[in-house]
């Protein structure tokens, strides 16, 4: 059973920085992507960034190109999340997941989901 474990949420005022970690177990074969996601209240989850396991290409979504920074480390089943110059909109719960069988960036191809880390921008 593949488990994911997001970490490394909190407040920060608008400008701030954060550092998101996805620490992945219970691999039986490499992943084709892993993906950040998130989800305000009241809206649907969203794609924030992913990258390919094998190759380490990445996607990010338009609102936060410049900004984020996806990276992994196979060799610690890890993934992060470089999170700078945060707004308001950028608040909600953040997931890392897994997709086993699909190179897209959107939620209905993951198979694995973590339970989530909030992330509040505020001032």
């Amino acid at each position: 059973q593949v488990q994911l474990v997001e970490s490394g949420g909190g407040l920060v005022q608008p400008g701030g920085s954060l550092r998101l970690s996805c620490v992945a177990s219970g691999f039986t074969s490499e992943p084709y992507m892993i993906g950040w996601f998130r989800q305000a209240p009241g809206k649907e989850r969203e794609a924030v960034s992913c990258i390919s396991s094998a190759i380490g290409s990445t996607d990010y979504a338009e609102s936060v190109k410049g900004r984020f920074t996806i990276s992994r480390d196979n060799a610690k089943n890890t993934v992060y999340l470089q999170m700078n110059s945060l707004k308001s909109e950028d608040t909600a719960i953040y997931y890392c997941a897994i997709s086993t069988g699909s190179y897209y960036c959107l939620s209905s191809y993951y198979d694995w989901w973590g339970q989530g880390t909030q992330v509040t921008v505020s001032s």
